[in-house]
């Protein structure tokens, strides 16, 4: 089913109820955004390696803000982020349908090609298939990255406690809102763009002030909620968020409840969730808005030692509701 690729509960059960026994390795069972390899001492600053792979299906494939050139380079760059990496190098391969036209494929690729070179990493391998006309919509896009992880710095869910501060790096929904506002015909007074950009030099900055962050997630699709509900879950801790801290553009928010979504629930593609000290939350927070990708940066709420493995909102009359992670897939084709 679509929602089996959807980021969600039908994604979780399948990963863990198929891939992850049939692997048998234990850093993949962290399932993290990318996972740490500790190679006995290859990496000269005596740091480790991260590794992450992603593939690229969004329809259509050039948005407002964005393509899924940028899409492809910064999805990659941030999933090695998410373990405090530093990205050095990405694989490339592109699985493109016959009869798609060598403009659209360059565009895709100098996109790609500006992407890497704003975010300081090289193409330095890849691959090249092509498929039958209408077995392929277009062209699809995978890579795969490695960074290195400065010594001293270990991100999981180990480490969280009840007290801690669950920051988010920026408004939600910018990316799964403009796909959306493209792919329906929506026209709004204020232009839509994604948020597709590469958040390695904001986490850094984050590390700078405060090294001992617990955890940090990349919240593409599921959104949030989804993102917010692995955590809780990983840590069997409870995460308690404020209605009235949630940071949405006017616009995105507007079209939000004309689709009838959940901003908790829209795709990202440069916002990650912090899982921090509550006595760093207010420094890692200030040094979250000197970045131009951490300006509007917020406390979503706080880890609490209750209902252990929920996400719980507080919402702005006095009251509370579970915030489930979804079930299958919301926007297919986000990313």
């Amino acid at each position: 089913m679509l929602g089996h690729g959807g980021g969600g509960q039908l994604s979780r059960e399948l990963v863990e109820g198929l891939f992850v026994p049939a692997f048998g390795s234990p850093t993949l069972a962290r399932l993290g955004d990318s996972s740490v390899l500790d190679l006995n001492g290859a990496v000269a600053t005596g740091g480790r390696l991260a590794f992450s792979t992603d593939s690229y299906v969004v329809r259509p494939l050039f948005f407002p803000g964005g393509s899924i050139g940028d899409l492809a380079v910064n999805g990659t760059v941030n999933d090695l982020a998410m373990s405090g990496a530093r990205p050095v190098a990405l694989s490339a391969a592109f699985i493109i349908e016959e009869g798609f036209a060598i403009g659209e494929l360059t565009r895709v690729v100098e996109a790609m090609a500006a992407a890497a070179r704003r975010a300081g990493v090289e193409i330095v391998t890849g691959d090249t298939k092509v498929v039958e006309r209408g077995r392929g919509d277009g062209c699809y896009v995978n890579t795969a990255g490695i960074g290195v992880v400065p010594a001293g710095i270990a991100l999981g869910p180990e480490g969280i406690r009840p007290g801690d501060a669950v920051l988010v790096s920026g408004t939600l929904a910018d990316h799964g809102m403009a796909i959306m506002s493209v792919r329906e015909g929506l026209g709004f007074e204020a232009e839509i763009a994604s948020d597709t950009a590469p958040l390695h030099d904001l986490v850094a900055t984050l590390l700078a002030v405060c090294p001992n962050v617990r955890m940090l997630r990349d919240p593409t699709r599921g959104g949030v909620a989804t993102s917010l509900n692995e955590i809780a879950g990983q840590a069997r801790l409870g995460i308690e968020i404020d209605e009235g801290g949630v940071p949405v553009a006017p616009a995105v928010a507007s079209a939000c409840e004309i689709l009838g979504l959940d901003p908790l629930l829209v795709a990202n593609e440069g916002k990650f969730v912090a899982i921090v000290p509550g006595q760093a939350a207010e420094a890692a927070l200030a040094a979250l808005r000197t970045h131009e990708h951490g300006r509007r940066a917020a406390v979503l709420g706080r880890v609490v030692a209750r209902h252990p493995g929920r996400v719980v909102m507080r919402t702005a009359i006095g009251g509370s509701r579970v915030i489930p992670m979804p079930i299958g897939e919301q926007l297919p084709r986000i990313c």
